[in-house]
């Protein structure tokens, strides 16, 4: 298990979290939103706030949720509560540490619409932002850790991301009488080697993360729908994009196999928190 560096650290940026948890969960099939969807005897957003508070690096959690709901409100202010109770009951390990500030923002009609409502929210000292999916809901520690890192020694945007495994292969649609065999015709196979599977927090320096967004404010619908991450707004502006090892156990929970596995991952016999990725 990583040691979870303190969240008054003067070695690092004074760093906000965002966790994301606006998403309508249709594709997991429960009829209500993702971060409401039980995992393991708590809520999908109740596991993605514990990892967030157990990295030790944030000394605030911004969570982003659909407006009006109650619900997600409810879970909010009750991890904010378990914070405070597990802090009484064991006030040496707290000595020293702040608890973050746990801060509730309504979520847009788009992820990067959320984001913006969280930027809106963050405290005025806070010069770094780590922007998490709670579908994410399992990453260790330990990536948090390594993003924070990157971003004390100097990286302005940094992600966490992990090796491709599969062939993956560009297509077209099919045209013509081809398109009575199969819909889709291969027109080339990537570079594996070169290839990465992102994951999230994505980690940035406050103001390049805001301008970012104000930028991405000006584009058409076209060029918003392509946007699927923080970290491309930024490489929009130029900004070099840096990258740390990510984790297996940080799948995103989007459809009922990832339900399974994440269950399955709780249920080892190491927990998933204390596996390295």
């Amino acid at each position: 298990m990583d040691s979870a560096p303190t969240n008054t650290s003067a070695d690092g940026p004074v760093t906000a979290v965002i966790v994301v948890a606006a998403g309508s969960g249709q594709r997991l099939g429960y009829g209500m939103p993702k971060a409401k969807v039980p995992l393991g005897g708590d809520s999908i957003l109740t596991h993605a706030l514990r990892g967030v508070a157990a990295a030790g690096i944030a000394q605030q959690i911004c969570v982003a949720i659909p407006p009006g709901d109650t619900e997600l409100h409810a879970l909010c202010e009750a991890f904010t509560k378990e914070l405070k109770a597990e802090r009484r009951s064991t006030p040496a390990a707290g000595q020293g540490v702040q608890l973050p500030v746990v801060t509730i923002v309504d979520g847009g009609a788009t992820r990067a619409a959320s984001v913006r409502a969280a930027l809106a929210a963050l405290l005025p000292a806070t010069e770094a932002v780590l922007v998490h999916d709670a579908a994410r809901a399992l990453t260790p520690e330990a990536v948090f850790h390594r993003v924070s890192q990157a971003l004390a020694a100097g990286a302005v945007a940094v992600i966490p991301v992990m090796p491709v495994v599969d062939t993956v292969k560009t297509v077209e649609p099919t045209t013509g009488d081809g398109a009575a065999i199969a819909p889709e015709l291969v027109t080339g196979t990537a570079a594996r080697e070169t290839l990465r599977a992102v994951q999230t927090p994505q980690g940035f320096e406050l103001g390049t993360l805001r301008r970012a967004h104000e930028t991405a404010a000006s584009l058409d619908a076209g060029q918003a729908a392509a946007v699927t991450d923080d970290a491309m707004l930024v490489e929009l502006l130029g900004v070099p994009v840096h990258a740390v090892r990510g984790a297996s156990q940080s799948l995103k929970i989007t459809t009922p196999l990832d339900l399974i596995i994440a269950e399955g991952l709780l249920e080892g016999p190491l927990g998933v928190r204390w596996v390295e990725g």
